[in-house]
C-alpha cells in the first residue's frame, strides 16, 4: 500500500502543514486611506520593536498622533522613538508610506500594494526591496527583487526603505534541529525525500533499477493531485542560453 504525496497531505490542511496562527503577532497592513492621508500626512512614533516568530522580518509598533496603534514591517536602521509618517505629503524617509505617484524614481520600496487599499502584498521578506523605475501614464513601473518589471496602479501604497533583517541567511543553521524549528514556525517541513528515491507506488518518479523520473518532469496545470509533481505548468525548461 502506497502513501499520499506531500502535496496531497498539505492540501488537506492538517495541523502538520498549517502555519500556527498564534506565532503571528498580527496582520501587517496599511491604514484605511482616509482624508487625513489623502490631503496631508499622519504623524506617528515608533514605540517598540517586536520579534515575530512567524515572519522573517521584525515588526515596529507605531503610535500615531490620533492614538491609533499599528504594526508595520520594520525598515533597516529604525529605532524606538523614531518618527513615522503616512500620507501623500509624508517625507521620503525610511518607514514612511506614500502612494507610488508621490515617490520619486530610483527609491527603494517594500510592502507594495497589489491593488489600492489591499494593505500590501509584494516585497515583505527580510532584506528585500523593490526599485521604482519610472512613472508612466496611469501606472508605475517597479523592479521586484526577482528582477521582474511589474506595473502597479499609481495609487498603490508602498513603504520607503529596505526590510530589516537582511543578514538572516548569512548565519548557518549548523544542525538539523534549528532548521526544523525555523521551518515549523512557518508551517513548512524542513526535509523532503526526493521522488526518484521512492517506490513506484509512492511517487510518479519512483521505481526503476536506478534513480530517474522515467517520464517527462513537466506536468499540466490541470493534472490530478496524485500526478502534479515536478515542473508544474512550466513555460520552458533547461538552461537559458
Amino acid at each position: 500500500m502506497g502513501k499520499r504525496l506531500i502535496i496531497q497531505r498539505r492540501g488537506r490542511g492538517t495541523p502538520t502543514y498549517r502555519s500556527a496562527s498564534h506565532r503571528f503577532k498580527g496582520r501587517i497592513a496599511y491604514r484605511f486611506f482616509d482624508e487625513i492621508e489623502k490631503e496631508g500626512s499622519l504623524q506617528g512614533k515608533v514605540v517598540d520593536i517586536i520579534h515575530d516568530p512567524g515572519r522573517s522580518a521584525p515588526l515596529a509598533l507605531v503610535k500615531f498622533e490620533n492614538n491609533e496603534k499599528l504594526l508595520i514591517l520594520a525598515p533597516e536602521s529604525i529605532q524606538i522613538n523614531d518618527d513615522i509618517a503616512c500620507g501623500i505629503s509624508a517625507p521620503i524617509n525610511p518607514g514612511n508610506s506614500l502612494p507610488l505617484s508621490e515617490i520619486p524614481e530610483g527609491t527603494p520600496l517594500y510592502n507594495i500594494e497589489k491593488n489600492p487599499g489591499d494593505g500590501g502584498k509584494f516585497v515583505r521578506s527580510s532584506g528585500t526591496y523593490a526599485s521604482l523605475i519610472t512613472h508612466d501614464v496611469g501606472k508605475a513601473i517597479l523592479e521586484l527583487p526577482s528582477g521582474e518589471l511589474k506595473a502597479f496602479h499609481p495609487q498603490c501604497r508602498a513603504t520607503i526603505g529596505v526590510v530589516a533583517g537582511g543578514g538572516r541567511k548569512e548565519k548557518p543553521f549548523l544542525k538539523a534541529g534549528n532548521r526544523h524549528y525555523a521551518t515549523k514556525a512557518k508551517g513548512k517541513k524542513s526535509v523532503g525525500v526526493r521522488g526518484v528515491a521512492m517506490n513506484a507506488v509512492d511517487h510518479p518518479h519512483g521505481g526503476g533499477n536506478r534513480q530517474h523520473p522515467g517520464k517527462p518532469t513537466t506536468v499540466s496545470r490541470h493534472a490530478p493531485p496524485g500526478r502534479k509533481v515536478g515542473s508544474i505548468a512550466a513555460k520552458r525548461t533547461g538552461k537559458r542560453r
